[in-house]
């Protein structure tokens, strides 16, 4: 535990003392604001986040990666992997403080997106409950998409190859939800496989958390693929270190 906490802390710190946390994060909070009063909420005439945690999986598709694709590529690039990995530390634990580390920052950008509840509480009497779970289905979400991030990382030396390979990963995991992809797989796909497929998307179950519908299996859902990802990532290290 440990070993883990020392390299969570090194990475975190690693985001702040660069200009890379403070340039995602401006992007992240322009762009979620600008898209959630870019549609429609105004016009809706009701205090809600609606909106705005709508744009949270298209958002996450490309500002997540963006955060993830330094995780391990960078590290591998500049060598300094091998000190990391000759540390008193398991891989384990150098993966697991690597991600949290990453996550945290992502919270961080979550919590700061406060003036959109504040705006909504300021314009009418909106669900608190709504948005508290709109939140947490995004802080899970965001994991989710960390966790595809940190294995393609560390699949590559190249930043950008790491970056478009999880992109288009998260965007393939989303767009299964989507009515058009099932109606497409649906024209050639049997049905049991098409439902089977979408069950797989952040997008299904993303939406029914931010309805304020917490289910196990939502819930689950996101752990279980934040366990896999991060599971193939390390086993990935564990077997470059062994060699």
């Amino acid at each position: 535990m440990k070993g883990m906490m020392a390299v969570c802390k090194r990475e975190l710190k690693g985001y702040f003392i660069t200009p890379v946390a403070y340039v995602f994060l401006v992007i992240f909070l322009f762009f979620s604001a600008y898209l959630t009063f870019k549609g429609q909420f105004f016009e809706a005439r009701q205090a809600d986040l609606r909106v705005f945690f709508e744009w949270m999986p298209l958002l996450f598709v490309f500002m997540v990666p963006a955060a993830a694709m330094r995780l391990w590529s960078e590290e591998r690039r500049s060598g300094s992997i091998e000190l990391l990995l000759t540390l008193p530390i398991t891989v384990w634990q150098a993966v697991l403080g690597k991600f949290v580390a990453a996550w945290i920052f992502l919270g961080i950008a979550l919590g700061l997106t406060f003036p959109m509840p504040l705006t909504a509480a300021y314009l009418g009497n909106p669900d608190g409950g709504l948005i508290a779970a709109g939140y947490l289905a995004s802080f899970l979400m965001a994991g989710a998409y960390l966790a595809v991030g940190c294995f393609f990382s560390a699949l590559s030396k190249n930043q950008v190859i790491s970056f478009i390979l999880a992109v288009v990963g998260c965007a393939v995991l989303v767009s299964l939800g989507l009515s058009t992809t099932q109606n497409f797989m649906a024209s050639f796909l049997p049905n049991g496989l098409v439902s089977a497929l979408e069950g797989l998307s952040f997008q299904v179950h993303f939406d029914s958390m931010q309805r304020g519908v917490i289910e196990f299996a939502d819930i689950s859902y996101f752990v279980v693929l934040i366990v896999g990802w991060v599971g193939a990532c390390g086993i990935m290290l564990q077997e470059r270190k062994a060699a």
